[in-house]
């Protein structure tokens, strides 16, 4: 995974470097996936900087809803400009913060092709903090199980 922290300058469109920036996101949304299906998310801290993130991202979006974010608003030519200029303020203080990070569109649903938004990794942060601290991903426990090792160990012995 070296090779991920590399200058992308150094890389042209390898298709394995691809797949190991794809497998890096995946694994990201279902470590998140999890955790959300595991604690009540009103008291989970993301970084060491979540009120930092939160108030920025409430005096920048103070309207935006984020129980539901469409892809096409968010990422529009005036929005997209706005993001740029939200995320760069995080650069010297968010490690990888521009990494591409899959996330929810709609609180009530899981990780799926159809649910799923690739942003910047402190875009994911700003939203899922706001999330988070409105009580807005609380009910995915209610509605998902959580993919905990002694569940993956609980199937695996009915199957063998």
């Amino acid at each position: 995974m070296d090779v991920l922290t590399r200058p992308a300058e150094e890389f042209g469109n390898d298709e394995t470097l691809e797949h190991l920036w794809a497998a890096r996101a995946m694994e990201h949304s279902d470590i998140y996936f999890n955790v959300l299906c595991s604690v009540d998310t009103k008291w989970l801290q993301l970084t060491p900087h979540d009120d930092l993130i939160h108030t920025t991202f409430r005096q920048d979006f103070p309207d935006l809803n984020v129980a539901f974010i469409r892809e096409d608003v968010i990422k529009n030519n005036t929005n997209k400009a706005k993001w740029r200029v939200f995320c760069e303020k995080f650069k010297n203080i968010i490690e990888d913060y521009s990494f591409g990070t899959l996330m929810r569109a709609d609180t009530k649903g899981d990780y799926s092709e159809r649910n799923t938004i690739l942003v910047p990794r402190v875009q994911f942060y700003a939203i899922e903090i706001a999330r988070n601290r409105e009580n807005l991903n609380n009910d995915v426990k209610k509605h998902y199980k959580c993919a905990s090792k002694a569940t993956i160990e609980e199937e695996n012995g009915k199957a063998a």
